[in-house]
């Protein structure tokens, strides 16, 4: 059904009006604007717009300005806009704010849907709440709150499908007084990077769970790795693998262990790479999950007295001497030079080997090449 331009204060109502004074009819108007009479009754009847050519027109017919006619057909359109259609566009804002809607969809981890509802339904199901009016939470069985600034909606995404995934791995029962033995089993594996195939394993043995996903992409994703609790006794440890180093993926993995060890809940971003933070420039809890890792994988003492002896004269024959008797890998040893500052970040590129191949045959992965059905629901 057409709408009503006819009423007062419309397009339809002041032409009416104008021929009304001009004696004119709507014939007499068209052939003067050289247009067929059904057009201009269309434009009566609010079937058809005013256009700018429209307006110049009719303002030279009647004599008015060109403004006026189109003042009046802005005004009569938005009229005409609901508070339905207002209510449905905010939903869709709401639905955009909370979440990378189009990647999600993408990866499979939301459905492709064709109505608003049913996206809504989507991403209540995903983020596991009953309406996107509540804000979703990650980590609800954490002892303390999260430890980051605001999420970006990437970011929340991210942390929602590790949670997902990590719903699906088998671990054995947590038990805290174990995690020394733990870390201490994980820092077995750091002297080669083919051992890192056995980390996921490991951490299921200490009741950890251990997931990889990719990080999603635009601004806002960034995201080295995250600590949270599936329940109290359900640790998670989740990593994104975007810096394919051996150094970058001992560091966040035991910066993580940390986390949990301490009970805490953490979504950490540029822990590493030359944009991360200095460890003295971060709250409390990342500073203490910053120096855990650092000292598990070479013990502070050592580091330093290395650093003494050799510095700043560091020949890849002294890194791999020194990582040899730390039984480490020397591309950890190369990282831990970078983070201080010892050494520029182009320095001894060669020694850090790539483990994220190695990782994903082993650790739930989603990304990489690697597609994942998970259906908790």
């Amino acid at each position: 059904m057409a709408p009503d331009n006819t009423s007062e204060n419309t397009p339809g109502a002041a032409i009416l009006h104008h021929l009304a004074e001009k004696g004119w009819t709507q014939l007499d108007l068209a052939q003067m604007l050289d247009r067929p009479v059904q057009a201009i009754n269309e434009i009566v009847k609010g079937k058809k717009s005013i256009t700018p050519e429209t307006a110049v027109e009719l303002a030279t017919a009647f004599k008015t300005t060109r403004d006026y006619w189109l003042n009046l057909e802005s005004q009569y359109r938005l009229s005409l806009i609901t508070s339905a259609d207002e209510e449905a566009i905010m939903r869709r804002v709401r639905l955009f704010e909370i979440a990378p809607v189009k990647e999600m969809q993408r990866r499979g981890w939301i459905r492709a849907t064709t109505t608003l509802e049913e996206l809504e339904r989507e991403l209540c199901r995903f983020f596991g709440v009953e309406n996107l009016g509540q804000e979703p939470q990650i980590s609800v069985a954490t002892k303390r709150p999260i430890s980051t600034d605001p999420l970006t909606a990437a970011q929340r995404a991210w942390c929602f499908r590790a949670r997902e995934l990590a719903g699906a791995v088998h671990a054995e029962k947590f038990r805290p007084e174990l995690l020394l033995h733990c870390k201490e089993r994980l820092r077995q594996l750091a002297a080669y990077p083919d051992e890192t195939r056995n980390v996921a394993t490991v951490l299921a043995g200490f009741g950890i769970r251990f997931v990889v996903v990719e990080t999603m992409s635009g601004t806002g994703s960034k995201i080295d790795g995250a600590a949270f609790w599936l329940a109290p006794d359900k640790p998670v440890i989740a990593m994104s693998l975007r810096f394919d180093r051996i150094d970058a993926f001992w560091f966040t993995l035991f910066h993580e262990c940390s986390h949990i060890e301490n009970g805490d809940a953490s979504v950490d971003s540029e822990l590493v790479g030359d944009a991360a933070m200095p460890t003295v420039a971060k709250p409390d809890i990342e500073r203490r999950a910053d120096e855990d890792a650092a000292n598990i994988l070479i013990p502070a003492d050592k580091l330093q007295s290395f650093i003494i002896r050799v510095g700043p004269l560091y020949s890849q024959a002294r890194i791999n001497q020194f990582a040899h008797r730390m039984k480490i890998h020397p591309g950890i040893i190369v990282g831990q030079l970078h983070h201080r500052g010892e050494v520029k970040w182009d320095a001894h590129r060669k020694v850090l080997a790539k483990v994220r191949s190695i990782v994903t045959e082993v650790a739930l992965t989603d990304g990489y090449g690697k597609a994942v059905s998970v259906d908790l629901h």
